[in-house]
């Protein structure tokens, strides 16, 4: 188990609906009270503590904390987030290969809910975990946004693949994002500080790029993410979430789907 602090991450954890509780209230005031209300319409026990347990539970808290299951809330399977697809032609799937920093989880989680991200695989070991840090970047994202741990991300992506996904990884010598066409259905990988793993480059159909003109030799994969996921929107608002057959493939790639 975990906890979160933090007023819109408690909120947005409650009105999700995924099991949570109980709040653990030391210090009301007027937004204690709101979540107070809120927790009791969702039938969420509220216990009254000391500030002494709350310190000891997250020392970053504002007198109220809810206990939560370690993790972003909304896990779905991979296999059967894609047996639920159906026939549906438009889906984007992001692939978090080994991202530590909680901060930069929740950063991209929030990113992910603003553009409507369909679901967020990531390793079972060697992922971000840190629910509090989790919860409080992605500014109550969490609590929405469908996520899968599977434990070998190259067999993920393979089987994306079959279901007729197009495998992207994001680094920056590849093809500047606007460039490509990113519609359809579409999986983005994002490494870690060491980039994508070999496995997993050699398994994308292509590499998209955010091109920049600073100095500095890199953006922050968080930031990086959520250029691509807005580029990856617009296309799709843009041409209607269309998929093209004549779709561009990096390198003269075959159809896998």
């Amino acid at each position: 188990m975990g906890y979160i602090s933090g007023f819109h991450a408690i909120e947005e954890r409650i009105k999700s609906g995924f099991p949570c509780g109980p709040l653990l209230v030391a210090k009301p005031g007027p937004r204690a009270w709101e979540l107070e209300s809120l927790a009791a319409v969702r039938k969420i026990r509220i216990d009254r503590v000391g500030a002494a347990e709350l310190d000891r539970l997250t020392p970053d808290h504002r007198g109220i904390v809810l206990e939560v299951e370690e993790g972003p809330a909304a896990v779905s399977g991979l296999e059967e987030f894609l047996d639920a697809l159906g026939g549906r032609r438009d889906a984007l799937v992001l692939v978090l290969d080994e991202i530590t920093d909680p901060h930069n989880y929740g950063a991209i989680l929030r990113s992910c809910d603003q553009f409507r991200t369909d679901l967020v695989v990531s390793r079972r070991r060697r992922n971000a975990k840190h629910a509090p840090v989790i919860a409080r970047t992605s500014a109550g994202a969490s609590a929405w946004v469908a996520c899968a741990e599977e434990g070998n991300l190259v067999r993920a992506v393979e089987l994306l693949k079959t279901r007729g996904f197009w495998i992207y990884g994001a680094d920056s010598g590849g093809t500047g994002a606007w460039d490509m066409d990113l519609t359809g259905r579409t999986a983005l990988i994002m490494g870690g500080e060491a980039g994508l793993s070999r496995l997993l480059r050699e398994r994308c159909d292509g590499l998209a790029a955010v091109p920049c003109q600073g100095r500095v030799d890199s953006l922050n994969v968080s930031v990086a993410a959520g250029i691509l996921l807005y580029e990856i929107a617009r296309q799709r608002a843009v041409r209607g979430g269309k998929t093209d057959s004549a779709r561009r493939k990096p390198g003269g790639g075959k159809d896998h789907g």
